[in-house]
């Protein structure tokens, strides 16, 4: 990997950064050991913490494409991989029999061929590109089956599929890959041992200030710092299924659609199903609950 911006751990971390993907130091550090290694990165973490984006931030500051494969339970290879059109196939072998052509080892020569090959993503990932290799993002693999995840090993180990009635397709140069999972299940060891990993957290709120600032525009900075700390307030309780970053984005755009530039209990009340996605997690914050969170924001921001 020659990329400048995968030089360093701080060029890594600038190059997400162009994108608006803010990194730490241990991230930005695992990103470029997994770009100089030439290793898989395996992301774990809770659901909207930004596992996704950093493929894809990864993807737009490398100028590469970006392959994904969203996983679920009973994926196959005709999915993920390839598979022949078969309805394509078979109007051309009606074609060659109303031709008169009826030597079945010439027909199936033909319909047999690439212009009849379905392309997935996996399959896609280790063709040659003219800007480099893509980067290959294999999202919510804890979703999908364990005869999938032996079948992604046997892949990760030397990035070459077969099409038996084909030929061999084998990367010149391995796609970068990233594997993210949310942890519903267990990875099997196999493809951890493959892999270089990282738990991808709930972000600081620095962090989140400063990620909230760049993505969502019309807040003032006394606005950003209150919903931050009344997002922050969120995730130390015990709610159902906590926010994540995504939901805190999509929570600031609408209090903006509200025309919103402080943090008011009624507007809080009213918006707070793009915050929290659990019916039990939005009864316990309604109410009195919700004006003493708005409080304890508005006096935290103040005092930063």
């Amino acid at each position: 990997m020659n990329d400048a911006a995968t030089g360093s751990v701080d060029a890594v971390r600038d190059c997400l950064a162009g994108e608006d993907y803010i990194a730490g130091e241990d991230l930005a550090t695992v990103v470029f050991l997994s770009l100089k290694l030439g290793r898989p990165l395996l992301l774990e973490g809770e659901a909207g913490v930004g596992k996704t984006e950093i493929a894809k931030a990864l993807s737009g500051g490398l100028g590469r494409r970006l392959i994904r494969l969203q996983c679920y339970e009973g994926l196959d290879t005709a999915s993920a991989v390839y598979e022949w059109n078969y309805a394509a196939q078979m109007i051309e072998i009606r074609l060659g029999e109303a031709e008169g052509i009826h030597d079945r080892r010439a027909l199936g020569a033909d319909v047999f061929s690439e212009r009849f090959l379905i392309k997935r993503p996996l399959l896609q990932a280790i063709e040659p590109h003219a800007e480099g290799p893509p980067v290959l993002l294999i999202d919510e693999l804890d979703r999908a089956d364990e005869p999938f995840e032996a079948f992604l090993l046997e892949l990760l180990a030397d990035f070459t599929v077969t099409v038996p009635e084909l030929r061999t397709f084998r990367a010149e140069r391995p796609p970068i890959v990233i594997i993210t999972s949310n942890r519903t299940r267990e990875i099997h060891d196999a493809i951890k041992r493959r892999c270089l990993y990282h738990w991808v957290d709930y972000p600081t709120r620095p962090r989140e200030l400063d990620i909230l600032k760049r993505k969502c525009e019309g807040l003032n900075a006394r606005f950003a710092a209150e919903i931050v700390a009344f997002v922050q307030s969120l995730r130390e309780m015990d709610l159902y299924k906590r926010p994540g970053i995504a939901e805190t984005l999509d929570w600031a755009d609408a209090l903006v659609a509200l025309n919103q530039t402080a943090l008011e209990p009624e507007a809080v009340g009213a918006s707070l199903g793009a915050l929290l996605k659990y019916q039990e997690d939005l009864d316990r914050i309604a109410g009195d609950e919700a004006r003493r969170l708005v409080g304890v924001a508005r006096a935290e921001a103040a005092a930063e």
